[in-house]
């Protein structure tokens, strides 16, 4: 088995790429060991190396975060973990309901947007997430009020030194140009 890697925007997340579907739908956000335990038997083994502190899976990808050591002492033990759990054949996930996502509520918008929020969520979906998902993360809708999108980021983009800049320039001069309804976009955690 061989697993590319690659860079991504934040320096503290490396993206791997395993050569299989990771998650047939969706994504998987882990931000601590004690979450992935219950959730994922991948996550758990990635977060036994000493110095990881996020896993993120998305379709075709895992990108972990670390803390402390540099890539080149963490990496071959991530590679390692990653291709032990695949030749071993269990699941990336406990049970096929369970994600790490943990959303923190439910969107909020008015109902009379509920028009504008069709496009904003048209646009997230059809140009930003699959730029995102090249760099190792996930942006999600989260709600939209008084002119103001808030979005939840994930994977490389959460806590990614260029994250502002992202939402700002890049997402926010998007949807302000499709969408006049909307005066500027906000990260929520």
């Amino acid at each position: 088995m061989f697993i590319q890697t690659e860079a991504t925007p934040n320096p503290a997340t490396l993206k791997f790429l395993p050569g299989k579907v990771v998650l047939n739908e969706g994504t998987a956000d882990f931000r601590d060991a004690d979450s992935a335990r219950v959730a994922s038997p991948l996550a758990a083994r990635i977060f036994d190396v000493p110095g990881v502190t996020g896993v993120f899976f998305g379709y075709d990808f895992v990108t972990v975060t670390k803390d402390g050591p540099e890539w080149q002492h963490l990496k071959p033990a991530i590679l390692g973990s990653i291709m032990e759990h695949f030749m071993s054949g269990a699941p990336v996930m406990a049970t096929p309901e369970s994600t790490g996502d943990a959303e923190s509520g439910e969107e909020f918008y008015d109902k009379a947007d509920s028009e504008i929020v069709v496009t904003i969520k048209e646009l997230l979906d059809t140009r930003v997430r699959p730029a995102v998902a090249q760099d190792g993360g996930d942006i999600t809708f989260r709600g939209f009020e008084n002119g103001t999108v808030f979005l939840h980021m994930k994977g490389a983009c959460a806590g990614c030194p260029s994250s502002t800049a992202t939402l700002k320039h890049g997402i926010q001069n998007l949807l302000r140009h499709f969408v006049p309804e909307v005066q500027q976009v906000e990260q929520v955690v």
